[in-house]
């Protein structure tokens, strides 16, 4: 599939810190021979998988998040929780799901990001918030279906 002039899935890039979903995108990379990245800071102790390349990156905030940064290319697929990283794989035109299996869209990621600027505006005023549900099997599950779906319409399309 060709992608505003650029074709091919390079590979998934996952930021790795609090990803819940590391044995899924394991599972998919290997059954669609695609490459993933696992990016995580030396405080996420990262299992070596085979076929996962491990990419261990300083302590601070958001070394992580400025790896893959400069590393992410058009087509690539993101895998993150941080909206503020979608935000830059999108720009860079890459594809980018939530551990939920979300998709971030150019159409929806503004929204997101301005949810969430109201959201920090109401803590630091004192509101507190329940914080994000639990983690459920459910999700683990439609997190799978929306990257095979992806993976599946790339390879169709003649993407890899």
């Amino acid at each position: 599939m060709e992608r505003d002039g650029v074709t091919s899935v390079v590979k998934i890039i996952v930021d790795a810190d609090a990803c819940p979903v590391k044995n899924e995108i394991e599972y998919a990379a290997r059954q669609f021979e695609i490459e993933a990245w696992m990016v995580a800071s030396y405080d996420h102790r990262l299992v070596p998988r085979e076929g996962i390349k491990t990419i261990q990156v300083d302590r601070s905030d958001q070394s992580a998040d400025l790896y893959i940064a400069n590393c992410i290319q058009a087509s690539d697929i993101l895998i993150t929780q941080d909206y503020g990283l979608a935000t830059i794989g999108l720009a860079k035109q890459a594809y980018v799901l939530s551990n939920r299996g979300h998709a971030y869209s150019p159409a929806t990621i503004d929204f997101m990001l301005e949810t969430r600027h109201d959201l920090a505006k109401q803590r630091r005023a004192g509101k507190h918030s329940k914080g994000p549900k639990a983690f459920t099997q459910q999700d683990r599950d439609r997190f799978l279906q929306s990257l095979t779906k992806l993976l599946e319409n790339l390879q169709e399309n003649g993407s890899r």
